[in-house]
């Protein structure tokens, strides 16, 4: 049964200019962003190893959900960012495997609230480069069945490149053909060379050739991903996993420079998500006697170059933090 929309949710979602959205239209177009505001929500790490518990997971997805876009509730949100005739592509950021990925619990809460949306199961699928990535980070692939689809684009890229300011790739057909919008679901952690690996250095797992495109700080190649119609003109949402973050040795896991950050942050607002991960790695930083991102010469350029196409805000000191 569909969740029907308070006044005052609708009030909320006029506010953000999605109402379209809440009455299932535009479900091709990217919706207009919540700018500069990032949601966030508690969630400790478990004890040990252990993973996070799936209730506290849901209620902190929804938590982040309802604070990065003023709605009452994450129901409410994923309601006025997907139509049910959406096929949701959740781009996952696996290379860390098990230590630092993002947890399918948290991927399996964000999974029941497109469900209650509306949207099947078969549409909704958490995807990363590939299967290999995806079990070592401790997924189950399975490409039929269950609550969620989830498996790698295991080189399933178009035939021919596409273009996009500096780069020239050829696109997963996930992103080009079968998803009508898709969500950055990554992790809080550093990069050895972008600065910052968020929801958008994430988006390189969309094409086949991200190798070529790691000079000068990655920019401006990771804005230019972005900026690529079947990315601008699907994402609408950027979730990150910050049960656990790391602070240097990125993109790699690396045990000595992870942190409990325990926070879970979401945004409409693609580089508001990754400009809130910069200025909370660089806090970790300078707490452990490291030099800042920008001292150590890998600031995330990226961000200003977005910042200047108007893809979003990418200062940290002008991001909204919102705590759900």
């Amino acid at each position: 049964m569909v969740h029907a929309i308070s006044r005052r949710e609708l009030a909320g979602l006029v506010g953000l200019g999605l109402a379209g959205l809440a009455r299932g239209a535009g479900t091709t177009s990217r919706p207009p962003q919540s700018r500069g505001r990032v949601g966030l929500a508690p969630l400790p790490p478990g004890a040990g190893a252990a993973r996070p518990d799936p209730v506290a997971a849901e209620r902190a997805v929804s938590a982040a959900l309802a604070a990065c876009t003023g709605l009452a509730s994450g129901r409410a949100a994923v309601e006025a960012m997907f139509a049910a005739e959406d096929t949701v592509g959740i781009k996952l950021n696996c290379l860390g495997g098990r230590g630092l990925s993002p947890h399918p619990e948290l991927v399996g809460a964000f999974a029941a609230l497109l469900r209650q949306r509306g949207i099947p199961s078969h549409r909704i699928i958490a995807f990363d480069r590939s299967s290999r990535e995806l079990t070592r980070a401790g997924f189950n692939v399975r490409r039929d069945g269950g609550d969620w689809l989830c498996y790698g684009i295991d080189n399933d890229y178009d035939r021919e490149p596409s273009t996009s300011g500096e780069i020239g790739s050829c696109f997963a057909r996930l992103v080009s053909t079968t998803c009508t919008a898709l969500v950055s679901f990554g992790i809080v952690k550093d990069h050895d060379l972008a600065g910052v690996s968020g929801g958008l250095k994430n988006l390189y797992g969309l094409i086949h050739n991200p190798n070529k495109y790691h000079d000068n700080n990655c920019d401006p190649y990771v804005a230019d991903v972005l900026n690529h119609p079947y990315v601008r003109g699907k994402l609408r949402l950027t979730v990150l996993d910050g049960v656990t973050a790391q602070c240097h040795g990125g993109p790699a896991y690396r045990p000595d420079a992870v942190w409990p950050l325990g926070l879970i942050a979401a945004s409409t607002d693609p580089l508001a998500a990754d400009a809130w991960a910069w200025k909370v790695i660089d806090a970790e930083r300078r707490r452990r006697g490291l030099p800042s991102l920008e001292e150590a010469k890998r600031p995330p350029r990226f961000l200003s170059t977005a910042e200047r196409y108007g893809l979003g805000v990418g200062t940290p000191g002008a991001i909204t933090e919102v705590r759900g």
